[in-house]
């Protein structure tokens, strides 16, 4: 196990904590640059926003997807520009629009938000650069579009092309698509970004203008269960450099983004997590864990839909569920001596539960449970309020060795 000889020491005065590895986020880092030339990449903030994961992400020279006005403003302080940050959300308020203005490129998720960033822009007296969030016509696989809560939907957009060009505090400067989330078939994400080219061109022309941007949305997934291959970053980046050798033609002044989502930080942290108690019930044997459902959620959501669905096929809803047996389990000391527990936490629920009867080294109270994939959304989703327990820490491994709290 990687780095378990610090997680062992660190494991001595702390009961529960997550633990980033800022060398296996720059690993993955170099890959981003080297599979997919010609591409600029925007982190998404809300995977993890801790701030030494977002000072090494944007100090290598990613941008920012803001969801919100808060995560804009982190952005921001650490010194990207506003063309570097694209903020894209649906129902933004009046507020956020105000307070992200001079510091980021606003994304319109509806027709009624360009409004009010036109009445926005006159009141101002400058004209707006914005971008348009498109829902386009065709599937994530397939050929037909479905309805979303995110973004305009393509038919519609081109409708109110008119009103459009003739807004003269408006200046339409980009597009966004983004249609699904953990994507790992490299021949699917590659005919998806041919259709959004697509679309970007529709678009630029009916528009009359030269795109400056056009994201692609469409984060990159990870393996998250035993059997699950990786996305061939490399055959990905090939193919899609291949489309924009003749996307640069079409769209001279564009450049072209992909949205990182949990591929830098996901597999670059872990969750660590103490046995308090061990007992039998019922010839059951129970690990009772500090900080389970209140310190890293998945977990105990994947078990929640599991107890609903039985043994079907389930469907992912990201990001608080992507599929069975998304994490591993790894006992702190590693037994010989196997055993099928339980591993539940010290909440009053009985949803708080992260695996159960599953085959692992025997463990013991004092022992450590180390959890996978949790770099990103792991401590942000998490009800750490709930019986206010002490929760986890988050801690930053950095490529020296150091650890920062």
């Amino acid at each position: 196990m990687k780095n378990q000889e610090i997680i062992s020491s660190l494991g001595q005065t702390r009961d529960s904590f997550y633990l980033y590895d800022q060398r296996a986020i720059l690993d993955r880092i170099q890959t981003l640059r080297e599979d997919f030339p010609g591409v600029s990449f925007l982190y998404s903030i809300k995977c993890n926003p801790h701030p030494q994961v977002l000072k090494t992400i944007f100090g290598a020279g990613f941008g920012a997807d803001a969801a919100s006005l808060g995560e804009v403003e982190l952005a921001s302080a650490l010194g990207l520009s506003g063309q570097s940050i694209q903020f894209s959300a649906p129902g933004k308020s009046d507020a956020a629009l105000e307070g992200a203005w001079d510091k980021a490129v606003i994304t319109a998720d509806s027709l009624n938000e360009v409004r009010r960033l036109a009445d926005l822009a006159r009141r101002r007296g400058t004209p707006v650069k914005i971008g348009l969030r498109v829902n386009p016509s065709f599937g994530f696989d397939g050929p037909d579009g479905l309805p979303s809560k995110f973004g305009m939907d393509e038919d519609q957009l081109l409708a109110a092309v008119p009103w459009l060009r003739q807004e003269p505090h408006l200046q339409i400067v980009g597009l966004h698509i983004h249609l699904k989330s953990q994507e790992r078939r490299s021949e699917v994400l590659l005919a998806y970004y041919k259709n959004c080219l697509s679309v970007a061109l529709e678009l630029q022309a009916a528009l009359g203008c030269e795109l400056a941007f056009i994201n692609l949305g469409s984060g990159i997934g990870i393996p998250y269960g035993p059997e699950d291959a990786p996305l061939d970053t490399k055959a990905l980046g090939q193919g899609l450099a291949r489309l924009w050798r003749k996307g640069q033609r079409l769209f001279p002044k564009a450049t072209l983004y992909l949205e990182t989502g949990r591929f830098l930080t996901g597999p670059s942290g872990v969750y660590v997590t103490k046995v308090l108690d061990k007992k039998v019930s019922r010839g059951k044997t129970f690990l009772i864990l500090q900080n389970t459902l209140n310190g890293f959620l998945r977990p105990s959501v994947a078990r929640l839909i599991e107890s609903y669905a039985g043994e079907g096929d389930l469907i992912g809803t990201e990001p608080l569920f992507t599929q069975r047996d998304a994490f591993r389990f790894l006992p702190i000391p590693c037994r010989e001596e196997t055993e099928v527990v339980t591993l539940a936490g010290n909440l009053c629920t009985g949803a708080d539960v992260m695996a159960r009867d599953c085959h692992l080294p025997r463990m013991e109270p004092g022992d450590l449970v180390v959890v996978t994939n949790a770099g990103s959304y792991g401590a942000v989703l998490s009800p750490m309020q709930f019986s206010s327990q002490v929760p986890p820490q988050e801690l930053f491994l950095t490529a020296e060795g150091q650890i920062l709290e």
